[in-house]
């Protein structure tokens, strides 16, 4: 098959589902794992794509935001990890603050204190936090039906009454030197009210998010602790930023 096909295949394949593994692309194209890994060098250097661990992600533009089912269909397995690992963080008297987003809602299921608060911007959060018999408080305001959150200039006068122990935040892009950034400005100014009201902060990424940058700056890297999948060597130019744990299966 010719280079350029592809190419064009690669690309095709990428832009119907936006995250691919390379064994996608091999049998995709009927060639090698060695040829594939050329050409997605070759189409990371033109930005049409990024390469990430074991495949690849379509560049998208920094306002583009994926809808929230979307994103639940994604990388399931880093995120359940990312999530078990950010739960056992929570201890019986904390007060916690959990972000709207696909992997923060994943925590709730590993939620085993009870003697806790929960605050959230979350609208599939809530459910589940009073299902598991967790104390629970939604801030109110305009909601965003896209990622299903809460937002707006009264979920913000909302939110700045409380003080937390920890806050767990999803964000849509890490760069060393961009720091966390999202789509959305009344979003990234929740979230980085949010960092600010907390004695600890925690932003969970998987992978994907590493080396995007989004269209509106949340806060700086030194700011939050990054829970991730991450390969270690991936993340090295992080480290001078900001504390990194990596989990793993």
């Amino acid at each position: 098959m010719l280079t350029e096909k592809r190419h064009e295949i690669i690309l095709e394949i990428l832009k119907k589902k936006g995250s691919v593994k390379i064994n996608e692309f091999v049998e995709a194209t009927n060639t090698s794992e060695s040829t594939i890994r050329r050409d997605l060098s070759f189409l990371e250097n033109t930005n049409v794509l990024k390469r990430v661990h074991g495949g690849a992600n379509l560049l998208k533009g920094r306002f583009n935001e994926p809808t929230y089912s979307e994103k639940q269909d994604q990388y399931i397995q880093e995120k359940t990890m990312i999530a078990e690992y950010g739960a056992s963080l929570i201890e019986d008297g904390d007060c916690v603050y959990l972000d709207a987003g696909t992997t923060t809602f994943m925590m709730i299921q590993y939620l085993d204190k009870k003697d806790i608060v929960v605050v959230t911007n979350g609208l599939k959060h809530i459910d589940m936090l009073v299902e598991n018999n967790i104390n629970a408080y939604i801030v109110g305001g305009k909601v965003k039906a896209r990622t299903k959150a809460v937002i707006g200039i009264d979920a913000l006068k909302n939110l700045e009454k409380f003080r937390f122990d920890k806050c767990f935040i999803g964000i849509n892009g890490i760069h060393p030197d961009y720091g966390f950034t999202t789509p959305d400005s009344e979003e990234a100014i929740l979230k980085g009210t949010a960092i600010n009201l907390s004695r600890e902060a925690f932003v969970l990424a998987d992978e994907s998010k590493f080396g995007e940058a989004a269209f509106v700056k949340v806060s700086d890297l030194k700011k939050a602790v990054i829970i991730t999948n991450c390969e270690i060597e991936d993340c090295e130019k992080y480290r001078e930023k900001t504390r990194i744990k990596v989990v793993t299966k």
